[in-house]
């Protein structure tokens, strides 16, 4: 069916791409002298993973036309926009909340504003680590940055007000999550080694990391021949560092990386990546219900640095192990590739 005459248009382009469907409409014209004819100037509205989707973007752009750069403005340039104004009339104490915050806020970065929703939010309050006051003064700052952008046409809904914080009121997250396992637990999740999800429980056992960091991992990251992988994003500076693989995990790692064509280490079976709450909820809480554990995945990180220190390794090493700072001087900072051995060599006393 032929549209009409300024509608727009949707075009497929070439090659293989996630939204191959160009969505775009005229704007004017212009002489172009090589051509020698006037040609189309294009507002390009976005892109799209069907031709059905992209005539919908089309649809509801000539609806309801909006500013295209403004829709596609990431929560990072939001932050930088509305702190911009809003520090000019807050005290310092109170940049230094809000800029401590908006570090808890690493996954949200580079996404657009507009496509942000509720469960990327609350990804962000559920694996923080923070404790409950803590995470008052994170929602206030997606309230505050909602506000500005439902005021400004940068999104058209508040998914700050159902953020859910109260689950974590009557207790400290970091306390609870404080929780190692004991050798005898250990000992149990290895007699379970031949079930891959097991496996993942063990490898952030024996690599310190994160669980945003492992779930986040891509296959190109990991270097397998040279046992360690790069955290390329983290929480902290200091997050984003080499880990190494211990002997013991390496099976695991050599397994999930020749399991599919997937471009992420760890996946679901239809190779897409694990979301948090997805592996949370659907595997690691059932896995530790079958064995009559309380433990979290953060408990796999506090159990590494445990079993580090009690194997007496140095605490500069541990902190390159696992992306700690805390009193870290500038010459620990220092890493190079030399480190590599000497951390497999740490990371296989445990």
């Amino acid at each position: 069916m032929r549209l009409p005459n300024g509608y727009g248009g949707v075009i497929k382009l070439s090659g293989k791409r996630r939204n191959p469907y160009l969505v775009r409409k005229t704007v004017g014209w212009h002489y172009d002298e090589k051509k020698d004819k006037q040609v189309q100037d294009y507002l390009v509205i976005g892109y799209a993973p069907t031709k059905a989707d992209g005539l919908q973007m089309l649809a509801e752009y000539n609806k309801n036309p909006f500013d295209v750069s403004a829709a596609k403005i990431t929560f990072q340039e939001v932050y930088e926009k509305w702190s911009a104004s809003k520090f000019q009339t807050i005290s310092d104490s109170n940049v230094k909340g809000y800029n401590a915050s908006y570090k808890l806020c690493g996954t949200l970065y580079n996404k657009v504003f507009k496509e942000i929703k509720l469960a990327d939010l609350q990804y962000v309050v559920d694996t923080c680590e923070k404790n409950y006051p803590t995470l008052r003064k994170l929602k206030v700052l997606f309230g505050q940055m909602y506000d500005y952008a439902m005021k400004n046409d940068l999104c058209n809904k508040d998914y700050s007000e159902f953020v859910d914080i109260l689950k974590f009121k009557d207790r400290n997250p970091n306390k609870m999550d404080r929780n190692k396992f004991s050798k005898k637990e250990i000992e149990r999740l290895w007699e379970q080694k031949d079930d891959k999800y097991y496996q993942i429980v063990l490898m952030l056992i024996y690599t310190g990391v994160r669980i945003s960091e492992l779930l986040d991992l891509k296959k190109e990251n990991v270097h397998l021949n040279e046992r360690y992988f790069d955290v390329l994003a983290s929480k902290t500076e200091n997050g984003i560092r080499k880990v190494p693989i211990a002997d013991k995990v390496l099976p695991f790692f050599r397994f999930w990386y020749n399991d599919t064509k997937s471009e992420y280490l760890l996946h679901t079976e239809n190779g897409e990546q694990f979301k948090y709450r997805n592996y949370y909820d659907s595997y690691f809480l059932p896995l530790m219900n079958n064995l009559g554990l309380s433990q979290t995945p953060h408990c796999c990180r506090h159990t590494c640095i445990s079993m580090l220190a009690e194997a007496k390794v140095d605490q500069t090493t541990i902190k390159k192990i696992v992306g700690h700072t805390g009193s870290m001087t500038l010459t620990e900072r220092i890493y190079t590739h030399l480190d590599i051995e000497g951390l497999i060599n740490a990371i296989n006393k445990i």
